[in-house]
């Protein structure tokens, strides 16, 4: 795909320290060479078919060292592929490696803990992979879009200005290094789409027979409030993206790009882990020529 996946990831990684920049990011194919316009889906597709066939090699090596978990963070705008990239990302691993949490409004249990108590509960063990549809990030961006949905929380007095939202940040950042430290490779994707492509799927959906059911009417609300969410997802990627959990800006209006570039991304993590297969002990290798000794001498 590239001179290395690392050297290719690194143009839609965002830089720690330095402002996510969604508005002068490409939507459609971002700058990727590689993957030349007259072949765009061609060769984007068969990055994604080695992507996953890799993914799968590696997901096997994550499960038998058990020292290890991956937890991947997505988050998007409404129509941007989330499903469709767990989908098709994950499609060669082994499922009982992986496990999805789709993440909705909070319950009155949830609600009566704080906003990072559910992720927590979420987190993959080691030797697995976990999935976050929409996650904590939720709390600093849709909640700052519509900050009266901090009521439910009951959080202590105080302004919900700048300051407010600068300390969850700050949380987030200690939350996930803590992550970190204890073993769990935290990676993020916002899959980046644009407002004319978010259109078209919307539509799409209503026209396709079978599609309607993923409608929902109050998207089309949230949508009047783009331009909010771009700013909310900006201030967050750009305070959160970190050496430890870094943001990925994958652009979203052509699926098949953002499936092969979420897929090479996790190979890429997993192999900065160095694993190596469990060691067999000495007495454990003895006994298992004793097994097989046995096998072998048993009738046809």
């Amino acid at each position: 795909m590239a001179t290395t996946v690392t050297d290719l990831l690194a143009r839609f990684r965002v830089t720690p320290g330095e402002a996510a920049g969604l508005a002068g990011r490409d939507t459609a194919e971002g700058d990727v060479p590689e993957l030349a316009p007259d072949e765009l889906e061609d060769r984007a597709k068969d990055a994604l078919a080695r992507g996953t066939a890799e993914l799968a090699e590696a997901q096997e090596l994550l499960w038998a060292t058990d020292r290890y978990a991956v937890l991947v963070v997505l988050q998007a705008m409404d129509a941007a592929g989330k499903d469709s990239v767990i989908k098709h990302v994950m499609s060669g691993v082994n499922p009982q490696g992986v496990h999805v949490t789709s993440f909705k409004s909070p319950s009155a249990e949830e609600l009566d803990h704080d906003f990072l108590w559910r992720v927590a509960r979420a987190l993959p063990e080691r030797g697995r992979i976990g999935i976050f549809n929409r996650s904590h990030y939720e709390e600093v961006v849709a909640l700052r879009v519509h900050p009266e949905w901090l009521g439910p929380q009951r959080l202590p007095p105080g302004e919900r200005d700048d300051a407010f939202w600068r300390a969850r940040f700050e949380d987030i950042n200690a939350f996930e290094r803590h992550l970190d430290r204890n073993g769990t490779k935290v990676l993020k994707f916002f899959l980046h789409v644009g407002k004319a492509t978010q259109k078209e799927r919307f539509l799409a959906r209503l026209d396709k027979p079978g599609k309607e059911w993923k409608f929902n009417a109050a998207d089309v609300a949230e949508r009047a409030r783009f331009d909010e969410y771009t700013r909310a997802f900006e201030a967050a990627l750009t305070a959160t993206s970190t050496p430890w959990a870094p943001w990925y800006v994958i652009p979203a209006d052509r699926w098949w790009i953002a499936q092969a570039l979420v897929a090479w991304a996790l190979v890429d993590a997993l192999r900065s882990l160095d694993l190596r297969w469990p060691e067999v002990s000495a007495a454990e290798h003895a006994a298992n020529l004793e097994a097989r000794a046995a096998l072998e001498a048993e009738p046809d």
